[in-house]
């Protein structure tokens, strides 16, 4: 075989060196001659470049499908993201970046930890490192906090994944949940809270309070709940109706917030009804109830400074009742009993106050609903009766008298009417009672009208404001005057400033109503309340009646005597018959009578005795 040059040994896949040769000699043991060799080589590079031609075909094909999944990770609903060991972000679709709030490129190597809201941080934590422990999936749900947005709530779904290389990166979709948290939060907020003033309500109120009881039985410090009732709110939304009254009970709400710490809790039971729980006062019951005591009179300032309704200031007031409690040995439903009992004293004792509960107080609430039990049967038992006070004239003489009710208790015996009348009227019985008052009055003035000793005699009763103003009282009162043949004209009715001031164009017509069938009106109590010759110049009264309260003192006091008569002159003035009550000496009846008095009524002259006492 010929010599050749050593460059003659290269071919398609670079030059040859002579071990290269040997190395394909010993490949190719058939073969005889270097030109077999080479041949059989030339074959083998021919059969690898076909291999390698199908494997980049297969490899086309993967990349092609990967493609397609991409495009469907990129824009799947839910967000994918791949995690390292650490937190890190390795891989995140167009769904995810949207619930961060960022752009995808800008999220790409930052840890996911810094998108997770604060609170729910540790839990995060937490749900990772099970995963990179686990190989099952873990489920929670957290909130995001997305860069200029609120809190954004999803459902993190995470698992562990290990490449055959042996590294761990963690696979988390994330799903958005807000508008479920945001339904449940609205569900949660009917469950828990007040719709008008979004203050918790009786529910969450009550579970507080439970918590409450149950932390003071550990720390022994004490806690207090304070009743708030609204004066007069009754008023205001008849007068000015339900919307105005609605911007007060706001108003009400956000002043009672800022007279509280943190902790305390401010709830509205409904209608004026606000509850206070003030927490952790000290340990010390003096030093507890002193602390009460200075919270809620800061709140009773509160509530009586001007509230700016639709432009036009509105003063109001509160009664606060207060129970004190340390520990479980009060039930929540006691406590709050308690507050309540306290707030119904608070109430009795005059606008603007405030009332601890005590036993006492209990049981004087029990013995007022057994009144309350036996009063409706008193109703029902005609156990009522009508004592007379006689009204003499300036000679002494009877010219008639006034029916005073009384109860025969069948066990407490004779009552007077302020052990039940303010009952009465809280349980909507006066309106019962009233009428059996006006039609024994009536029956007492046919019996005299039958005698020509007693034929001049007047009869008058005392009418409430819950009876004065009922739809029917005109017609009613005229119906059992009528049926029962009484004549109108020996028939007084006798109400208070306070009465006809409430609705003053109201009372107008019924007072004239009234009148022009012969029934007269006389002003009871006057000189004690809103004394005005505003409305007396408007309300056609015939009687005057001068409070006994001015009566008491008059002889002693210069100024209660200078009181006296100008009251005398202003009825004399309107023509009205000046009626003096509470006369119990000689020389107060002088008084009255050097100024003009006509008529009298009081002990001098009589007490309250029954009919057939008085001739």
């Amino acid at each position: 075989m010929a010599q050749m040059h050593p460059r003659a040994w290269q071919g398609q896949s670079g030059l040859r060196s002579a071990p290269d040769i040997r190395q394909a000699a010993h490949a190719v043991p058939n073969a005889s001659t270097l030109e077999d060799i080479l041949h059989e080589l030339r074959v083998r590079e021919i059969e690898l470049e076909i291999q390698n031609e199908e494997l980049r075909r297969v490899q086309l094909t993967l990349e092609e499908s990967r493609d397609r999944y991409l495009d469907l990770y990129e824009f799947a609903p839910a967000g994918y993201l791949t995690l390292d060991e650490k937190g890190i972000i390795q891989e995140i679709n167009l769904a995810g970046a949207a619930l961060l709030g960022c752009e995808r490129s800008r999220l790409l190597r930052r840890s996911l930890c810094k998108f997770i809201a604060p609170d729910d941080g540790d839990r995060y934590h937490q749900a990772l490192s099970r995963a990179l422990k686990r190989t099952e999936q873990n489920s929670i749900a957290l909130k995001l906090n997305r860069p200029g947005d609120s809190a954004f709530h999803v459902q993190m779904n995470c698992v562990r994944v290990i490449a055959s290389d042996g590294s761990v990166t963690v696979r988390v979709t994330l799903i958005d949940i807000n508008e479920s948290k945001r339904a449940e939060a609205e569900v949660e907020n009917l469950a828990f809270y007040d719709s008008l003033t979004q203050l918790p309500n009786r529910r969450l109120l009550m579970e507080r309070l439970r918590q409450s009881l149950a932390s003071s039985s550990r720390t022994k410090r004490h806690g207090a709940v304070l009743f708030i009732d609204l004066d007069d709110f009754k008023t205001l939304n008849d007068t000015q109706g339900h919307d105005i009254g609605d911007l007060l009970l706001k108003s009400v709400g956000n002043r009672l917030l800022t007279s509280v710490r943190e902790g305390d809790t401010v709830a509205r039971l409904g209608g004026d009804e606000f509850v206070i729980m003030l927490q952790d006062l000290s340990e010390n019951q003096f030093e507890a109830v002193s602390q009460g005591r200075a919270a809620a009179e800061k709140i009773l300032t509160l509530l009586k400074m001007p509230h700016l309704l639709e432009g036009h200031d509105y003063r109001s007031s509160g009664s606060i009742g207060i129970s004190l409690y340390s520990g479980t040995q009060t039930s929540v439903e006691e406590l709050l009993k308690h507050a309540d009992l306290a707030l119904y004293r608070a109430k009795g004792a005059g606008r603007g106050t405030l009332k601890f509960y005590d036993p006492e107080m209990q049981a004087a609430v029990t013995a007022r609903a057994v009144l309350e039990s036996d009063l409706r049967r008193g109703l029902e038992g005609r156990q009522f009766v009508l004592r007379y006070q006689r009204q003499v004239n300036g000679k002494g003489q009877m010219v008639g008298a006034e029916a005073l009710v009384r109860w025969e208790h069948p066990i407490r015996g004779l009552l007077l009417p302020e052990e039940f009348i303010p009952l009465t009227q809280e349980k909507g019985l006066i309106g019962l009672l009233g009428q059996w008052i006006l039609e024994t009055a009536c029956a007492q003035l046919v019996a005299w009208s039958s005698e020509p000793a007693t034929a001049h005699l007047t009869v008058s009763i005392n009418v409430s404001a819950q009876e004065f103003f009922h739809p029917e009282f005109v017609r009613q009162t005229l119906a059992t005057i009528d049926r029962i043949g009484a004549d109108p004209r020996k028939l007084m009715l006798e109400v208070t400033e306070s009465v006809v001031l409430e609705h003053m164009e109201e009372a107008l017509v019924k007072i004239r109503d009234l009148k022009l069938r012969g029934v007269s009106f006389a002003l009871d109590d006057f000189g004690t309340g809103y004394s005005s010759l505003t409305y007396l110049k408007r309300l056609s009264f015939d009687h005057l009646k001068i409070d006994r309260s001015l009566v008491r003192d008059v002889l002693k006091d210069p100024i209660d005597q200078s009181i006296a008569r100008i009251v005398i002159a202003l009825g004399h003035s309107l023509g009205l018959q000046i009626t003096v009550e509470g006369i119990e000496t000689v020389e107060q009846r002088d008084f009255f009578a050097l100024d003009g008095c006509q008529c009298f009524q009081g002990f001098l002259f009589g007490h309250p005795a029954p009919v057939e006492s008085l001739l």
